[in-house]
């Protein structure tokens, strides 16, 4: 299995144009014919697109040139060079591409969206266009112009509709196989999510929306303690975030207010987006202590599910749903 990478620095080097050709026209009868060198040809443009296919960054490499084709040479009896291939190089949705002052070139969140990123040269001229009255044999051409070559730091910030947010060992991975088809690694200690997954929820109706689990938090994740920073920008663009919290633990109230602090310090607008708290391991308490947990946190938009027996699950699903429908229901206009 490839590494999940993120964030990568890679080099785009733009097709050299082709140099263009120094030819004379010579045919039977016609020694001494006008010069007839043709045009190099254009170098290619390297792009960056959106691909689904494709999950996170590992299959580019930090260390790699990635470069386009170079123009070809112009030919005589005024023929023009081959213009060098174009480099698309594939990237997920949700790529940002920044320079290396880390200014934002584009955001390619939607599947297709494309990017010129670098520009190949202009081919060169051949002889036959510095002819003129006055020097009717150039005995010289141009060359063709370098491509553009840059660095960019492509950002994947995931695209999911729903973000799975707690503490470690708050049953993430759990409920997302539950909910979903995805399948992530799953066993009864912290950190067992050490990336994020992403799972596809598709109901008969038509209805598809993306679940992603997203790797424990812990108090002072947003400077970067514990997984910290890496995997907190995997929430910024989620439409809804689930707040899981082991109702087993001796406070979960406390828990939630972390979670939500933590948030806040890394970005204040991950709190104002439409959360629901989903209080997980359920079948760790008993009744009288679930309705005691459940009372700490004042809220309505609450729900207890325990993932192993699958309690509750058909409510949260129902929930999910009709929060998925109303998204993508067309807006009326005012």
């Amino acid at each position: 299995m490839s590494k999940f990478t993120d964030t990568i620095t890679i080099s785009v080097q733009a097709g050299h144009g082709g140099p263009g050709a120094v030819a004379f026209r010579r045919e039977k009868y016609i020694p001494k014919g006008g010069p007839d060198g043709g045009d190099g040809g254009k170098g290619g443009d390297v792009f960056l697109e959106a691909d689904r296919r494709y999950y996170n960054l590992s299959h580019l490499f930090k260390d790699r040139v990635y470069k386009a084709e170079n123009g070809k040479q112009g030919m005589g009896d005024n023929r023009h060079g081959k213009d060098g291939g174009d480099l698309i190089i594939k990237v997920p949705p949700g790529t940002q591409i920044l320079d290396d002052n880390e200014n934002v070139i584009a955001d390619l969140v939607e599947e297709g969206m494309r990017c010129l990123v670098a520009t190949g040269g202009v081919g060169g001229r051949g002889n036959t266009f510095f002819k003129t009255s006055t020097h009717q044999t150039p005995r010289f051409a141009q060359p063709g112009m370098p491509g553009e070559e840059k660095f960019l730091v492509l950002n994947l910030k995931l695209i999911a509709d729903i973000g799975l947010v707690g503490l470690p060992n708050a049953g993430k991975s759990t409920l997302l196989s539950r909910l979903t088809n995805a399948r992530p690694k799953i066993a009864d200690y912290p950190f067992t999510t050490l990336v994020p997954n992403l799972g596809v929820v598709e109901r008969e109706s038509g209805l598809v929306y993306t679940i992603a689990d997203i790797p424990g938090i812990i108090e002072g994740a947003h400077m970067g303690h514990g997984l910290g920073l890496s995997f907190l920008q995997h929430i910024e663009r989620v439409k809804v975030i689930l707040y899981l919290i082991d109702v087993s633990e001796e406070d979960p109230a406390y828990n939630l207010g972390l979670l939500r602090s933590e948030l806040e310090t890394y970005s204040p607008g991950l709190v104002s987006k439409p959360g629901f708290i989903v209080l997980t391991k359920k079948d760790l308490v008993d009744e009288d202590g679930l309705q005691e947990r459940a009372e700490q946190f004042h809220a309505d938009n609450i729900i207890a599910v325990s993932a192993v027996s699958g309690d509750g699950l058909d409510r949260l699903t129902q929930i999910l749903d009709e929060i998925m429908e109303k998204e993508r229901a067309p807006q009326n206009p005012d």
